[in-house]
């Protein structure tokens, strides 16, 4: 079995089409939990009415908004399925994407996080992105130390090895450690695109004007300093080119060479 994990909060519309499209793009071994966070009466009506989709396994309504380290890590906990996913509630799946990755799967053992590609084919930097292609029998893919949190899938194997999301620990430093511990993590190539509709460049991105974009802005954009439509579209850009430039060595972050590096950290802040 593929089971998926979408975390919904307060975005009713996002909501609506991201849940329908993800219960559209399951096949007979994929099944849907919903954990949602807070009490946003509006969202939880639209989760609830897809209630009754074969597809549609289990709904958790926490008071709180927790985040989204407790529900992964429940989920993880919960689910008894071999291959384990997350879709955002701002995401649009194309047809076929968890059959694609549960093939890629079966063919290396040693895969831990297959994922799809949030970003768009202008993005595409091949000088960078051919030198971290790897082949596998019939398929390729391009190696990363860590993928994105949505419209990935795991084998249920490297949560029983590595245990749960750690206290201290984001899904980013969580996928390193499986890297630190042998599992292959990557983007499948040719990218499998989904849809981030909270990226400027979506065609479902519902902010259209500057005026609308601020009035709008996310807690993540305000962090990063992005303050207009076209801020947006360059850090979009950027992160597809980091992921496709960087190289991350997980012996950096675990390990002797881990604990080296936190102490001159510690040294020198």
């Amino acid at each position: 079995m593929h089971d998926i994990l979408m975390i919904t909060f307060k975005r009713p519309e996002f909501t609506r089409m991201s849940l329908g499209r993800l219960l559209e793009t399951c096949d007979d071994q994929m099944r849907v939990w919903v954990w949602h966070n807070g009490s946003d009466r509006e969202t939880l009506d639209v989760v609830r009415s897809f209630r009754d989709h074969p597809r549609f396994q289990e709904l958790h309504v926490s008071a709180e908004n927790v985040k989204l380290r407790e529900p992964t890590n429940w989920f993880w906990n919960t689910s008894k399925a071999d291959y384990l996913s997350k879709v955002d509630d701002d995401c649009l799946m194309p047809q076929g994407w968890g059959a694609a990755l549960r093939a890629a799967h079966q063919v290396e053992p040693r895969f831990g996080f297959v994922a799809t590609w949030l970003f768009y084919p202008e993005d595409f930097l091949p000088d960078f992105a051919n030198r971290k292609m790897r082949t596998f029998s019939t398929m390729q893919l391009m190696e990363h130390a860590f993928v994105q949190g949505s419209g990935y899938a795991m084998k249920r194997a490297v949560f029983e090895m590595l245990g749960p999301i750690k206290p201290k620990e984001s899904f980013t430093t969580y996928c390193i450690r499986a890297a630190y511990n042998g599992w292959i993590n990557g983007w499948l190539y040719p990218f499998i695109h989904q849809d981030h509709m909270d990226d400027a460049r979506s065609p479902h991105y519902p902010f259209r004007n500057n005026e609308a974009f601020e009035q709008n802005l996310s807690l993540s954009k305000r962090n990063f300093g992005i303050s207009s439509i076209q801020e947006a579209v360059q850090f979009s850009k950027a992160l597809a080119r980091r992921a496709q430039e960087e190289v991350i060595d997980p012996r950096e972050h675990f390990g002797w060479r881990g604990f080296a590096n936190k102490l001159r950290r510690r040294f020198e802040s």
